[in-house]
């Protein structure tokens, strides 16, 4: 994966409204089978999207926030590009924003190589 694009996911900034954070998590949402207990670690993330409460980011929520970021920009969740395999290419928009992951299918499942947002 190019290091410029890691480094625009590590640089995402912390969420300072529900559409941001809508955005964040449905490009999370592409691979939650990669990262272990997925559900567990953006539950406070998910908590705010219920709109019944106001938008108050804690420190949990940025610690999970932060945790997510570092999980999918490192091993084992990116795999090597393998040219005898056929790429995916998957997107998701938004009205200000763009997604797109770049995976693959081996034996073991199916594993993104690259991220772009």
């Amino acid at each position: 994966m190019d290091s410029s694009n890691v480094q625009q996911i590590l640089n995402w900034p912390q969420p300072k409204n529900i559409k941001y954070l809508q955005s964040c998590l449905g490009f999370a949402n592409f691979y939650p089978c990669f990262i272990k207990n997925y559900s567990k670690k953006n539950t406070s993330l998910n908590s705010l999207l219920k709109g019944d409460s106001p938008f108050i980011f804690s420190e949990e929520s940025l610690s999970r926030f932060q945790i997510l970021k570092e999980e999918f920009t490192t091993a084992p969740i990116l795999s090597h590009f393998n040219p005898s395999l056929e790429p995916i290419v998957e997107t998701d928009a938004s009205d200000y924003s763009l997604g797109a992951v770049l995976s693959q299918v081996n034996d073991s499942g199916k594993h993104p190589i690259a991220f772009d947002s």
